[in-house]
């Protein structure tokens, strides 16, 4: 991982354990277990997107058809849908 993704990862660590002290006394226990969950779901879902974004390459590069002006038809990649991600 690049050293950019790891600041990424300390600073939501570091904003999600001060959200989480703020909220002790006012939130009942139950609710606190949900809100950890829903807050490991965002931090999953955040370094999802920045490694897509990282490692995907730009979508830019076209090839042109002979003839000039045509386009080629861009093929997509099969569908694949991701599975629920467990979460403790």
């Amino acid at each position: 991982m690049s050293r950019d993704g790891e600041r990424l990862i300390e600073l939501v660590n570091e904003l999600g354990t001060r959200v989480s002290q703020l909220l002790t006394d006012m939130v009942p226990p139950a609710a606190q277990v949900h809100l950890l969950n829903a807050q490991r779901e965002l931090i999953t879902a955040l370094m999802l997107i920045y490694e897509h974004r990282v490692t995907t390459p730009p979508a830019g590069g076209r090839r042109r058809v002979e003839g000039g002006s045509r386009r080629a038809p861009l093929r997509r990649r099969p569908s694949t849908r991701a599975g629920k991600i467990p979460i403790e």
